[in-house]
C-alpha cells in the first residue's frame, strides 16, 4: 500500500509520495487540438499537463494558463470542494504514482474548514479512478488508481510533522517535539494559525484568516488596471511578483516598490493577528513559518512577530512543507513499506505497532506520562 500526502490549495495543488513530488497551479481548463507541438518548450510532467477523467478532457495548471480558451479558477471554498479537487488531487496522485496503484493519502483542509468539509472532500476522492494522461505526439498513458483510505488533519500540522518526524514517520527530533510550537501557515486565499503543545493540538488558539497572498496580488493588480487599463488575473500575478516588472502592451510597469509596500502591510495584518490570538500563549517556545506566501512575506513578517521565529529555510520550497508532513503522518499512521504494492487487491501495509511500540515512539505529554495523549489523538480515522 503506497502512502501519498496530497494538499489542493487555491494557488497550487502540491503531492508528494517520498519519491515524486509534484506542484501545479490550481487552474483547469477546456481542452483544445493544438495544430502545431513544439519541442522547445519545458519537458517536465507539468508543462504540458493534459488529462481525461470521467470522459472529460481537461488542460491543468500552466497548460490551461497558456493554451485554453475557457480558464477556471476560484477563491471559494464550497467551489473549490465541487469542481476542483477530484480533478486536481487525482491528476496528482496519478503522476506521483506507478499504474494500479493502491494509495492510502493524507491531507489537509484550513483550520476554519476542516470540521465542515473534511468528509465531502474525502467523499470526492475515495474510490477507483482511470485517468488518461495526454502527451504530446500521441502518446498517451493510462492509468488506474485506487484511493483506499484518506486521512484529514488540520493543513499547518502537517509543517510540524515535516520538521519533527523522519522520512519513516518516527519522531527523530524529540527537543522539538517537546516545545510548544506555533504555525504561522500562510496560503494563497488563507492564513493559518495553530500551536502544538508537546503534540498536542491547542483549539481555542488555532484559526483560518483570509489574509492570503492573493489579497496582496489582487491589490497590485488593481494599481495596474488603474494605470494600464487592463485586469490582470491573480493567477497569472505569480511570475510579475517574481521578477518585480510588468510588461503590458509594450509597455513596463516596474512593480518593485508596490510590493514592497503591499507586503510590508500584509506581513502588518498578519502580525497583528498572531499577536492578538496568541496573547495568552506567551510560553510558546518557537514559531513555524510555513506555506508559498511564507517564501514572499517571511522577511517583512519575522521582524513584527512577537517570539522565536523558525525562518523559512533558504534553498527550500515552503509550498511543500505540509504535503511532506503529511507523508510522515501517514508512514507513522499506517507504517512503511519500502516498495509499494503494484497491484491494487494486494495488501503490503506493515503491521500496524503494538500499544508499546506506539508508546515508545510518541513522546510524553506535559506532565511526564505516556499514554493516549501526543499524536494518538489523530491516528484515528476521521472518515
Amino acid at each position: 500500500m503506497e502512502i501519498v500526502g496530497i494538499d489542493v490549495g487555491f494557488g497550487f495543488t502540491k503531492a508528494f509520495n517520498g519519491t515524486n513530488s509534484v506542484i501545479f497551479k490550481s487552474i483547469i481548463g477546456d481542452s483544445t487540438d493544438i495544430q502545431f507541438n513544439s519541442s522547445l518548450g519545458g519537458d517536465e510532467s507539468t508543462s504540458n499537463l493534459h488529462v481525461t477523467l470521467d470522459g472529460e478532457s481537461h488542460f491543468i495548471g500552466n497548460y490551461a494558463e497558456l493554451q485554453s480558451n475557457v480558464r477556471e479558477f476560484t477563491l471559494d471554498q464550497g467551489k473549490l470542494l465541487s469542481d476542483f479537487v477530484k480533478i486536481l488531487a487525482v491528476t496528482a496522485a496519478g503522476i506521483c504514482c506507478e499504474n494500479n496503484t493502491s494509495l492510502n493519502v493524507v491531507s489537509g483542509l484550513p483550520v476554519g474548514f476542516l470540521k465542515r468539509d473534511y468528509k465531502r472532500f474525502a467523499d470526492q476522492i475515495t474510490g477507483r479512478h482511470e485517468i488518461t494522461y495526454h502527451h504530446q505526439g500521441g502518446k498517451d498513458v493510462t492509468k488506474k488508481i485506487h484511493i483506499n483510505k484518506i486521512h484529514m488533519i488540520p493543513q499547518p500540522v502537517g509543517s510540524i510533522f515535516n520538521l519533527i518526524m523522519d522520512d519513516n514517520g518516527k519522531i527523530n527530533d524529540k527537543a522539538l517535539s517537546m516545545q510548544k510550537l506555533g504555525v504561522v501557515d500562510i496560503g494563497f486565499r488563507t492564513t493559518d494559525f495553530s500551536i502544538f503543545d508537546h503534540l498536542q493540538y491547542v483549539e481555542r488558539s488555532s484559526t483560518t484568516m483570509d489574509t492570503g497572498i492573493s489579497k496582496c496580488f489582487s491589490v497590485i493588480s488593481s494599481k495596474l488596471r488603474q494605470e494600464s487599463g487592463v485586469n490582470i488575473e491573480l493567477y497569472r500575478m505569480f511570475k510579475f511578483i517574481e521578477s518585480g516588472m510588468v510588461k503590458i502592451r509594450g509597455r513596463e510597469y516596474n512593480i518593485a516598490n508596490l510590493k514592497k509596500r503591499v507586503y510590508t502591510h500584509a506581513a502588518s495584518a498578519i502580525a497583528t493577528d498572531v499577536n492578538r490570538l496568541w496573547e495568552d500563549d506567551w510560553d510558546i517556545d518557537s514559531i513555524i513559518l510555513s506555506g508559498g506566501g511564507s517564501m514572499e512575506l517571511a522577511q517583512y513578517l519575522q521582524p513584527q512577530i512577537q517570539g522565536n521565529v523558525i525562518p523559512v529555510a533558504n534553498g527550500t520550497d515552503a509550498r511543500l512543507n505540509n504535503v511532506q508532513g503529511y507523508l510522515k503522518f501517514g508512514r507513522y499512521k499506517w507504517g512503511y513499506t519500502e516498495t509499494p504494492a503494484s497491484n491494487p487487491t494486494e495488501n503490503s501495509e506493515k503491521k500496524k505497532p503494538s500499544d508499546k511500540q506506539a508508546a515508545e515512539t510518541t513522546p510524553g505529554n506535559s506532565d511526564g506520562t505516556k499514554g493516549s495523549k501526543g499524536l494518538a489523538w489523530l491516528k484515528g480515522n476521521r472518515v
